[in-house]
């Protein structure tokens, strides 16, 4: 909500389980949240009416049992698409915070405490 006061447009989860109300809660109208994971469950409890009320499309996807050649195209196209968002910095990732990777120990217990929003990146040197 601090980044984007009127919601996001699309929610790319890798966790399930509890995330989907915060999910829902952070959307915009006609949002979709998109599943590539579910590691915390895959039954969580939904509110039909809030996704109904915000016109939400809720889907997924996995890459496992998929073709080689869906794979190779999909990364070509990420190369294409997404690489220059990221070299413009028109997509941020949002980044949580940065450890050395003397550190990783640290960075694995803050990952397991689940006490950040955004990526925790190590760096080697």
């Amino acid at each position: 909500k601090l980044l984007a006061p009127e919601g996001v447009d699309v929610v790319l989860d890798m966790i399930g389980g509890s995330y989907l109300q915060r999910n829902i809660a952070v959307m915009r109208p006609e949002g979709r949240l998109v599943y590539i994971n579910a590691m915390e469950g895959n039954s969580p409890q939904i509110s039909i009416a809030e996704v109904m009320k915000k016109r939400l499309t809720i889907t997924g996807s996995t890459l496992r049992g998929r073709e080689y050649t869906f794979k190779k195209e999909l990364a070509k196209e990420i190369e294409e698409k997404v690489w220059p968002l990221l070299d413009t910095g028109q997509l941020k990732p949002l980044i949580y915070k940065t450890f050395s990777f003397e550190d990783v120990i640290q960075a694995h217990e803050l990952m397991e405490s689940g006490g950040h929003i955004g990526k925790i990146v190590l760096v080697h040197e």
